[in-house]
């Protein structure tokens, strides 16, 4: 009887040592009995990698930091929504041509949800990366009033204009009050846990913050947060969700969420 190889899987970025990606792709593929790998790649040429994702018939990545807006160039079609966004962090191989999608504001919309009505909710966007890009255009469309806040005047300011909100300097997010707060920077992430972007004095009793980085499970943000009262969302929630959907865009499948966060959520605290 003819074996069939295993449909390989990854996640593209640098650094990706700290990715969690594969624990989580590999245990959903085991429970669903796709006989697939996903493994992690650090490319320093991503032209060259995008062409050996073709090459090898590798069926689908993950697109993480720095690449999620410049892999746009390299693939053969967008998905509607990534194509609105500008930001990609999901490929599908379908016999060798490449459509990117963008999972990340789906992701994030599915953890807030599960705490709060969010229509007519005011949020402050913290970051003007691919991942504040996916998950502003969502939040938008949810119809939350969104205000951007980021360290760069340049970036935060585009990403305000195509928005369609306000723009304000990071430095000046105290003079900000919101429903929900939604920090999208790697500003706190392992090994550098020890530090927030968002100054304390910020946080109010009542608010929902939620953190987009899922190692550490509870950032220097979330403890202050959980400190001043506030309902506090982790990254691993968004991450979950962000990658559910992706297996359904790669398999068809409905996946073990339970059981995607639980092996996460061992990873990280091993």
């Amino acid at each position: 009887m003819k074996s069939h190889p295993a449909k390989i899987y990854g996640v593209l970025g640098n650094p990706i040592g700290h990715s969690l990606s594969p624990v989580m792709h590999n245990a959903a593929f085991r429970a669903a009995g796709v006989n697939a790998l996903y493994g992690a790649f650090e490319p320093s040429d991503l032209k060259g990698s995008i062409g050996g994702m073709r090459a090898l018939g590798i069926r689908g990545m993950s697109v993480t930091i720095p690449f999620k807006t410049s892999v746009i160039s390299h693939l053969d079609e967008l998905d509607s929504l990534a194509e609105q966004i500008g930001a990609v962090n999901t490929i599908v191989n379908v016999n060798g041509r490449l459509k990117g999608y963008n999972t990340d504001g789906l992701g994030a919309m599915k953890a807030l949800e599960a705490k709060i009505d969010l229509a007519g909710k005011r949020c402050v966007l913290v970051g003007a990366g691919g991942a504040a890009r996916g998950i502003g255009f969502v939040a938008r469309e949810k119809g939350m009033e969104l205000v951007v806040a980021a360290r760069s005047m340049e970036r935060g300011q585009a990403l305000a204009d195509f928005l369609g909100c306000p723009f304000i300097l990071l430095e000046r997010i105290r003079e900000i009050r919101a429903d929900v707060l939604i920090q999208t920077t790697p500003v706190g992430m392992f090994p550098h846990e020890n530090v927030s972007p968002v100054p304390k004095e910020m946080l109010q009793k009542n608010m929902v913050v939620m953190d987009a980085i899922y190692n550490p499970l509870e950032t220097r943000l979330l403890k202050s947060a959980r400190a001043k009262g506030c309902t506090t969302i982790s990254g691993l929630e968004m991450f979950i969700h962000q990658g559910a959907e992706q297996f359904r865009l790669w398999t068809g499948l409905d996946p073990h969420v339970d059981l995607m966060r639980t092996v996460v959520k061992n990873a990280l605290e091993e």
